[in-house]
């Protein structure tokens, strides 16, 4: 059977290293890129990868591609054109998270805001303007983005993870993603721009909730996630491999959660 041409970004570590893993492990034909930003950080992903699916019949390999940077992008376009010619499945998993450096001090407000939606809108975007001619060559190609906690009504209903706060200025809050979860929310706006761009293509379009899973965005990795009720990103990489797959195809631009959808 030839294989599928996989793209995951963001797939050094978190959800998107367990995306890999989860194509590694079907039984379904692939050919996966890791995408990582350096080099270093993906090979040592590769290296990992493999040795946790030791009978894996899958290939994987590793591409660096740094969403922030157009001339990263289109060289490993180029790289994924060069030697298949298509592109099946696009993972738009990359992203960032910068609200912890504001509330260290370590950077501005406007940056922490600029910088995630640099990297979680505009990067992503730009992956897929120039990623879409290798999905049109494919047979059941499918782009899906991945989505975070940035659904308006929950927002409006429970506004987690942030508790209430009392009167008074500034705000003492441990825990305040609120830059990451506006560009998540763009995100959204931007599965559904593409969705409509790319129906009459036949180009499956979603965006995926992971749901709450223990990794190190925003450099918070470990206790905070786990107060939280996280899980392992193993369970976000499994909800993309399902989508992937075409378990979800009846939901094409939408937000797909584990069972049925997330409002917005």
């Amino acid at each position: 059977m030839t294989p599928k041409i996989i793209l995951v970004t963001g797939a050094n570590t978190g959800i998107g290293f367990e995306t890999v893993k989860a194509f590694l492990q079907s039984p379904n034909s692939y050919y996966i890129y890791l995408g990582s930003r350096t080099l270093e950080k993906g090979a040592a992903a590769l290296e990992k990868v493999k040795a946790e699916c030791p009978d894996s019949t899958n290939t994987v390999e590793l591409l660096q591609i740094d969403v922030s940077s157009d001339e990263s992008i289109e060289k490993a376009f180029e790289i994924v054109k060069k030697a298949h010619g298509h592109l099946d499945v696009l993972v738009n998993n990359a992203g960032a998270a910068y609200d912890t450096e504001f509330k260290q001090g370590t950077m501005g407000l406007r940056e922490s805001f600029n910088k995630a939606y640099d990297v979680n809108v505009a990067g992503t975007n730009v992956v897929t303007w120039t990623f879409v001619p290798l999905l049109m060559k494919a047979k059941e190609p499918r782009l899906l983005f991945v989505a975070g906690l940035s659904q308006m009504t929950q927002a409006a209903e429970s506004y987690f993870p942030v508790p209430p706060q009392p009167a008074g200025w500034p705000k003492k809050i441990d825990f305040d993603p609120i830059g990451y979860r506006c560009s998540k929310t763009a995100l959204s706006m931007l599965m559904l721009d593409w969705n409509h761009k790319l129906k009459a293509d036949g180009i499956k379009v979603f965006s995926v909730s992971p749901g709450l899973c223990n990794t190190d965005l925003g450099g918070l990795k470990g206790k905070i996630y786990e107060e939280m009720g996280a899980t392992h990103p193993s369970e976000g990489g499994q909800r993309l491999l399902r989508v992937a797959e075409g378990h979800r195809d009846a939901d094409a631009g939408k937000i797909v959660e584990k069972v049925g959808l997330l409002p917005w």
